[in-house]
């Protein structure tokens, strides 16, 4: 029956128009609380990622192409999460639990380049990171100021670019009912369950460009670690070998961290995963993710700690 009346709505020429988020189940100050939660963390990811920008631009010790890619990256997360938590806080009060096709597609969109992007930067802060202990003698030639900004330069293009055919195939997609959304974002799969025309063309785009973007940049990421860990084994010295250790430490945490939550989000050849367990998930990936960032690097590093204080000297 269900089948029969989509039908009719289709040849009706009827299509759904506007989407309505369930967002999280649960009483009325469960909720709540969870509201708080999200507020504070991204106030906290915004204020943190913020400062790390900051500190960076004022301290001229950091002026190097691995803090400027960080700044890229810290500059990125803020973006990423804003793209999802004010809307997901309206979507739990009750107050914005709506939302259009065309914006729905707007936030898959941002919310998709902006995670390629922030892959693409991973990798080549870990070539950043490879080139500096590979070579440490030729690394200040290697990665100059005008290759390091084609570097940051192309991931954000490539980010962009790698999102714009899978976003063009999804708005073509026919929803002709049911309406809700289990979730607190519009995200792939819940797209592709809600259709009621042919989602092989979507799924399939969504499976290469995940190989593309995830799969290739985790394969950048792990050989140029390959190659940074046999040349600190190499090192004679114990000292020596922790400092170089520690210049990188900070970046294989949130590699681990990100690749581990966008695997299972995205790399998969359908989109048959629980919406539940997708919605944790992506709780995870777009709210905890980069609030672990700005705190990842500064507790890790001794450079951004020492800027820290003389900054709060000042």
């Amino acid at each position: 029956q269900m089948d029969l009346s989509i039908w009719k709505d289709m040849a009706n020429g009827t299509s759904v128009e506007e989407f309505f988020l369930l967002g999280f189940p649960g009483t009325w100050q469960f909720r709540v609380s969870l509201v708080v939660v999200f507020a504070l963390m991204y106030t906290v990811t915004v204020i943190g990622n913020a400062s790390i920008i900051a500190l960076v631009w004022r301290s001229s010790n950091l002026h190097t192409p691995m803090y400027f890619f960080l700044c890229n990256l810290s500059f990125l997360e803020i973006w990423y999460t804003t793209s999802v938590v004010p809307k997901a806080i309206g979507v739990m009060l009750g107050t914005s639990q709506t939302i259009s096709f065309s914006v729905c597609l707007l936030q898959l969109f941002f919310l998709l380049s902006l995670g390629s992007t922030e892959c693409f930067l991973l990798s080549v802060m870990a070539y950043d990171r490879y080139l500096a202990i590979c070579y440490p003698l030729r690394y200040s030639s290697l990665m100059n100021s005008v290759f390091s900004v084609r570097l940051a330069l192309g991931s954000w293009l490539g980010g962009f670019l790698a999102i714009s055919l899978l976003a063009f195939l999804t708005s073509r997609l026919t929803f002709c009912g049911p309406d809700v959304i289990n979730h607190f974002l519009c995200d792939i799969d819940s797209c592709l369950a809600l259709s009621c025309s042919d989602t092989w063309p979507v799924e399939l785009a969504t499976f290469l460009v995940s190989i593309m973007v995830v799969v290739a940049s985790c394969v950048v990421t792990l050989v140029s670690y390959m190659y940074i860990i046999s040349s600190i084994l190499k090192i004679q010295s114990v000292h020596s070998r922790k400092k170089a250790f520690s210049t990188c430490s900070a970046h294989l945490s949130v590699i681990t961290i990100w690749y581990g939550s966008t695997i299972f989000l995205y790399v998969k050849p359908s989109a048959q995963n629980s919406l539940d367990l997708n919605k944790i998930m992506n709780t995870f990936n777009t709210l905890v993710t980069p609030l672990l960032n700005p705190f990842i690097y500064t507790l890790r590093n001794k450079e951004v700690k020492l800027a820290l204080g003389q900054a709060f000297q000042k």
